[in-house]
This record gives structure tokens, C-alpha cells and sequence, in this order.
């Protein structure tokens, strides 16, 4: 009983473990791995949570350890990762106050600490989300230097390379964090399609995104999740 006791905050510590890698990634602006192990990091924390359940071993440490690990890859590794974005389509010629902006990235970090932070006390998402979960976040800022990397479209580029976007990106990306907008979960409990259409709709969304618009399809997703949960607030909840 006590190896099991110990065996989801081992998967927490192996979220954080990957975190890290993923900073240092990060910092030598290796995109590419900073988004696989940030992923790695991100499937751990999924399934630490899965097996605390599975073995009922749940516990305030687990709750605690689960968000310190998620600051480090789900907070401050995005942080860094917009750091990087607006530092390097700065410019030598911009004045002392300006060459402080890419500093604005870790707002990010910023949000991140709150909404952890507001998750351990907020009764209300146990079976659902009130505002962005830190991974989705995650994910979806570390796509964007791969979606840079990897487009042909002059408006993405012209995007991802302007300050003004990015810092715009930034401060939504706090936004949405802490918004208060429900936003539905993922996890299938019954399995039929009438009390699961939205899980499947937004599935399909994705699966159809990926196919066809490779790392683009990522941030995609993402605005997807959020745009059917307020559809649903709005016009499909009774």
C-alpha cells in the first residue's frame, strides 16, 4: 500500500523532471524539444492525477506537488519561451525601455502561479474547468515558434514576429487563465454519444486540424476548446 501511496507523486516529480529539460531547451532555443518535453511532462501530469485516483491515494501533498511541478512546465517554461520569441525580434537600435519588453513574456509565468494557485481552493472545477487549464496554455505558446518555424504564410510570420502581437498574445494568455468561463472537461464518463457530443465534436475538430495543418493546428485547437465551451455557455446549456 505504501509503494502505491507513492507511485502518482513519483509521476508528479517526473512532470517537473521533464519541465526542467524543457527549460534548458528553452534557453538555447531548441523549440522543437522544449515542446516534446514539455508534452512528456504535461502526459505525466495527466496520469499522476489518473492513478491517485485508480490506487485512492489522494492526498494535500500530491495537490501541492501537482502544481509546483505544473508552474515549472505549464508556467514558467511558456514564460521563457515568449521571452525568447519577442528577444529575438528585437532590435540593437531600440531604446534602454523598449529592450525590456520581451520581459512582458513572463506574464505568462505570472498567470500561470495565480490560476495554480486559485485551482487548490476553487471548489468548482472538480468535474470541469473555470478558465484555461495551464497545459492547454502551455501548449499553445510553445507551438508558436514551431508554427514560425515551419509556414510559408507571410501574415503568420508578420505575426509571430511582431512585439506588439506577441505582448497582445501574452496578456491573453494571462487573460484566459483566470477567466471566469467554464470550460468543459475532456474525460469520457459515459460512454454514448448523446452525453458526450461536445467531447466528440471537439475531437474530430482536432483530428481534422492536425491532419491538414500540422503545428498550426495546435494553437487551433486550442481557440477551438475554447470557442465550443462558450457556444455551449451561451446557446446549448439549459
Amino acid at each position: 500500500m505504501k509503494i502505491k501511496a507513492k507511485i502518482p507523486n513519483t509521476i508528479t516529480l517526473l512532470n517537473l523532471f521533464c519541465g526542467c529539460i524543457a527549460l534548458v531547451f528553452a534557453f538555447h532555443r531548441h523549440f522543437e524539444m522544449t515542446f516534446a518535453f514539455a508534452a512528456l511532462g504535461i502526459f505525466f501530469d495527466f496520469f499522476d492525477g489518473f492513478f491517485a485516483r485508480l490506487f485512492k491515494v489522494s492526498s494535500p501533498l500530491g495537490l501541492q506537488l501537482d502544481s509546483l511541478a505544473d508552474m515549472v512546465t505549464s508556467g514558467v517554461v511558456p514564460g521563457l519561451v515568449m521571452y525568447q520569441l519577442m528577444i529575438d525580434n528585437s532590435t540593437s537600435s531600440q531604446t534602454s525601455y523598449m529592450q525590456l519588453f520581451p520581459y512582458l513574456g513572463f506574464i505568462i509565468a505570472l498567470g500561470s502561479c495565480y490560476r495554480l494557485a486559485n485551482f487548490n481552493i476553487d471548489t468548482r472545477q472538480t468535474d470541469s474547468f473555470i478558465g484555461l487549464p495551464t497545459p492547454a496554455n502551455s501548449l499553445f505558446i510553445l507551438s508558436l515558434p514551431l508554427v514560425l518555424q515551419n509556414t510559408d504564410s507571410l501574415f503568420v510570420i508578420e505575426a509571430l514576429t511582431n512585439q506588439w502581437f506577441l505582448l497582445l498574445t501574452t496578456l491573453f494568455s494571462a487573460y484566459i487563465l483566470n477567466a471566469d468561463i467554464p470550460l468543459f472537461a475532456l474525460k469520457i464518463k459515459k460512454f454514448n454519444f448523446k452525453d458526450n457530443v461536445l467531447q466528440v465534436v471537439f475531437l474530430m475538430s482536432a483530428l481534422v486540424l492536425l491532419v491538414f495543418l500540422n503545428y498550426l493546428a495546435i494553437p487551433l485547437v486550442i481557440v477551438t476548446y475554447v470557442l465550443i465551451s462558450v457556444v455551449n455557455n451561451k446557446f446549448l446549456k439549459r
